[in-house]
């Protein structure tokens, strides 16, 4: 008997699907992130139209500190800020960052492990190499090294995050690819004449996305958490544009983090439930997309 030329050739795309769907409603963690997830989706990208943002206009002195009432429920910062309004506003600037640093990360880091896994020889050593140096530095230090030679902004912010996620990006793609090259729907597909470039973006890459995605998902809780840190440190998103960590930074600074407690509470509970729900979302996807799930 000849085996098949690809692993799921004999199922429909629908079945897949269904079988997909069939795993994932029965993870409890990935249903809770699922919820969680466009939850904070909706909000980062709904709430500036309920409520325009204006740093000139939404302070109000003579409520600075206010402790959490009906008016604001979340109580008023050292400026007088309603940081109800600035926390959902921090929720887009950290989603923002999240998204788009893991994105690039992601596309840069799987496009240079296919090719070193693929290639192989003198590319994948050299391609080893510099991802082992940059695996060697804690992300946040790289990170932190990245922003401290260019301008804290937003943009050098993106980049910097997106630039500690490649290497991991790297091996995992490699790793796959190396997993890949061996099995018989491959070999099959070079037997028939498919160029090196169709073996690896129409075979091996397809094959290889599960992970990535699982990968890509866990990742942008991460994100957030360095995006955070450099935002504490002062590295990060620069005023007025409102961000979870630097929120977090001016309670320390203006001295009434333990006397106004609400003002590091309320932004540490958003990094917490962000970073919370793409870890549950991402440990769903991964029982669902494992084939060994299967019963």
């Amino acid at each position: 008997m000849t085996a098949p030329l690809h692993p799921y050739q004999n199922q429909s795309q629908n079945q897949l699907q269904n079988r997909f769907l069939t795993r994932f409603l029965k993870s409890r963690a990935g249903a809770i992130g699922l919820l969680l997830t466009i939850s904070l989706l909706l909000v980062a990208i709904l709430f500036p139209f309920i409520h325009p943002y204006d740093p000139a206009i939404d302070r109000d002195y003579l409520a600075r500190l206010a402790a959490p009432s009906l008016k604001h429920p979340f109580g008023t910062d050292g400026l007088g800020r309603d940081i109800l309004v600035l926390v959902l506003y921090g929720i887009r600037t950290s989603l923002l960052i999240g998204t788009v640093a893991v994105s690039l990360g992601c596309a840069i880091g799987t496009l240079v492990g296919l090719l070193a896994g693929y290639v192989q020889g003198w590319l994948d050593l050299a391609i080893g190499w510099v991802t082992d140096i940059l695996l060697a530095f804690p992300s946040i230090l790289l990170a932190i090294a990245i922003v401290t030679v260019t301008s804290p902004n937003l943009q050098t912010v993106i980049i910097a995050v997106g630039i500690v996620q490649i290497p991991i990006y790297i091996r995992l793609a490699r790793g796959m690819v190396l997993s890949l090259k061996p099995q018989q729907f491959v070999l099959a597909s070079q037997s028939l004449g498919a160029s090196s470039m169709r073996l690896l973006f129409r075979h091996i890459f397809p094959m290889s996305l599960p992970p990535l995605v699982v990968q890509a998902t866990l990742s942008i809780g991460t994100a957030t958490l360095e995006a955070a840190g450099l935002g504490f440190l002062g590295l990060g998103v620069q005023p007025p544009t409102p961000e979870l960590g630097m929120m977090l930074a001016d309670a320390f600074k203006g001295g009434y983090s333990l006397s106004a407690p609400w003002t590091m509470l309320f932004p540490g509970l958003l990094i917490t439930i962000t970073v919370l729900a793409f870890n549950l979302l991402g440990d769903g996807l991964r029982d669902s997309l494992d084939p060994r799930s299967d019963t």
